[in-house]
């Protein structure tokens, strides 16, 4: 039971009688299927008042980085109130404003997140949150599947300097936690990230904890029907694949998906034979993934599109963001110009605030394919055993 259903099971009792806002997406539904925003609709003694809306909209009518303004839902009547700013990634802030809020006693956030760090529903609920407690709001989270599960946390952790949009909270790539878990990390915990005395925030938070959820459950263990999140999440495959390709195609010649097929799990790498770029990844032996190839036409010359899609044949032995960094090392090799030295400003600080690590960038620009990229996954390692127990008196479920 998504925290949603429990919510339900209980009658709305936390809700009863108050004015409600609604902070939610497409994926934003029960276990049976049915959104959120009409269950609120029909809870007897919720008045469900206005809808908040991030990244690509309420039912995902908005492209992935595009601003878009308030408007009125057609379906509902309801004001939605955008917290996205297409320029956010560059420091923009995207809380709930007074009046936004006015006349609202709760907020409940109800938004399905994918496990990794950049992406920016995690971003958007704790920027609601601190929103909400600005303005005297109590704030209901709905909480809702890790489908990566909350076992695995990898990846590097988040510099200070480069906390944003696509990165709110201090926290490994590969994250290992709930949105709720994350809720009340970011209201109880400053010290595990690392956030200064001025910027804690203070307000009333209750998490609807799932019920029947294990932190060894992926989403296909859940029994539930992914709904897209965005665009380019279509499906549990990309889920997987984001943090395994998504930080390698930043900078550099890689490209994600083939076409628009496989989205985050099919890769190529742009005048550089398909034989040599399989044969240079085999040659690495990473743990956990394996490559086939795969071939897409393209609906404008005819011609196919061959790409490697990343298989993962070992989840327990898989580090899903070495593929990424391997990325990066062999984008140095392939490129008779360092990528990442010659990288312009924009497109710079970008990856910095995706990838999170200046110590990387700077050995990346400074060594190129020389990186050690061994001695970067066993930092992380170490690093991220700490956070992980840290993180633990924060859980929900075990």
């Amino acid at each position: 039971m998504l925290g949603i259903d429990v919510l339900e099971s209980e009658g709305f009792a936390i809700l009863k009688g108050k004015s409600v806002g609604l902070l939610t997406h497409a994926a934003g539904v029960n276990m049976h299927g049915v959104s959120t925003v009409d269950v609120l609709r029909r809870a007897p003694g919720v008045r469900l008042t206005a809808l908040f809306s991030a990244e690509n909209g309420l039912t995902g009518e908005f492209p992935s980085g595009k601003n878009y303004p308030d408007h009125l839902d057609a379906r509902t009547g309801l004001m939605v109130h955008s917290l996205y700013n297409g320029i956010s990634y560059n420091g923009v802030i995207d809380r709930p404003t007074k009046t936004q809020l006015k006349g609202i006693d709760v907020m409940v956030i109800d938004l399905q997140d994918i496990g990794s760090r950049s992406y920016t529903f995690i971003s958007a609920m704790k920027m609601c949150l601190e929103g909400c407690f600005e303005n005297g709001v109590e704030v209901v989270v709905l909480d809702r599947p890790n489908p990566l599960g909350g076992q695995k946390v990898d990846g590097p952790q988040l510099d200070a300097q480069w906390v944003s949009y696509v990165g709110e909270f201090r926290v490994p790539y590969v994250h290992g936690l709930t949105i709720g878990e994350l809720a009340r990390m970011a209201k109880e915990a400053p010290d595990i990230l690392k956030i200064p005395e001025s910027k804690r925030i203070s307000g009333r938070l209750t998490v609807v904890p799932m019920r029947g959820w294990r932190r060894s459950m992926r989403w296909p263990d859940t029994g539930l029907a992914w709904v897209a999140t965005s665009p380019f999440i279509p499906d549990f495959a990309a889920v997987e694949g984001y943090p395994m390709t998504g930080l390698g195609c930043q900078l550099g010649g890689f490209t994600n998906g083939i076409g628009s097929a496989y989205p985050f799990r099919g890769i190529m790498y742009h005048g550089i034979r398909i034989d040599t770029l399989e044969k240079e990844l085999r040659a690495l032996r990473m743990p956990g993934m394996d490559f086939r190839r795969v071939s897409v036409p393209n609906s404008k010359t005819g011609q196919p599109g061959i790409g490697l899609y990343v298989e993962i044949t070992d989840w327990e032995a898989l580090r899903p963001t070495e593929l990424s960094l391997q990325m990066m090392r062999l984008a140095c090799k392939f490129d008779t110009h360092n990528p990442f030295a010659a990288a312009q400003k924009k497109d710079l600080n970008l990856f910095l605030k995706v990838m999170g690590s200046t110590a990387l960038y700077n050995d990346l620009a400074a060594r190129g394919a020389r990186i050690d990229v061994e001695g970067y996954l066993r930092d992380w390692q170490v690093k991220n055993a700490i956070y992980q127990q840290q993180s633990r008196r924060y859980w929900l479920y075990r």
